[in-house]
């Protein structure tokens, strides 16, 4: 089965244009060139809906795996060392990709935190510059439901450990957003490798 979903997810990316932009085994993103879903209200400026964004996608195959008991500082430390050097790397990219050039923001959509749920989540994304707001599925509660049932056979399939204290019912989406000019300020200044 869980073959199956990997083949599946694999199709999707392929489908919604999710694409790899390095090959650096430490990297946990993925992107996609989209369109905003909806109008987003970021710091005094606006990004209109079906303006070209930058979506971030976790590379799940790279995620370190969540140890039985749950996640511990250990876990915690590496995989927040993780997700800001592939921040870094996808502003890299962003200054040397001219398909990337005309995003107004980078962000997206998550089941991994919710605002009512994991506030030590949506705090940590805040820190890191994001604004953190409910998701808006186009498809209202239906297409929320579909999407958090894909999203739990992910974590399923990549990190079963993940699941632990998350049933599918118990899955809330948000969504996560960064001026693009702010994302290059806050995660370009510094070039590494």
């Amino acid at each position: 089965m869980r073959a199956l979903i990997r083949c599946f997810d694999a199709l999707l990316r392929q489908a919604y244009g999710v694409f790899e932009f390095c090959d650096d085994e430490d990297c946990v993103l993925r992107l996609q060139i989209a369109r905003a879903p909806h109008t987003l209200r970021l710091d005094s400026q606006v990004v209109d809906a079906g303006e070209p964004v930058l979506v971030l996608h976790l590379w799940n195959e790279h995620l370190p795996p969540l140890p039985l008991a749950g996640p511990d500082l250990a876990w915690a430390t590496r995989m927040g060392r993780l997700f800001i050097a592939s921040l870094r790397a996808v502003a890299r990219q962003m200054k040397h990709d001219p398909r990337l050039a005309s995003g107004r923001a980078v962000g997206g959509a998550t089941a991994l935190l919710s605002p009512a749920e994991r506030p030590g989540g949506v705090h940590l994304m805040q820190r890191l510059g994001f604004t953190v707001m409910p998701c808006h599925s186009p498809l209202g509660r239906f297409g929320e439901f579909w999407e958090n049932f894909y999203s739990w056979w992910l974590m399923w399939t990549f990190n079963a450990a993940s699941l632990r204290h998350r049933g599918l019912m118990r899955l809330h989406r948000a969504e996560i957003w960064m001026l693009a000019d702010e994302f290059l300020q806050r995660y370009g200044a510094r070039e590494t490798k």
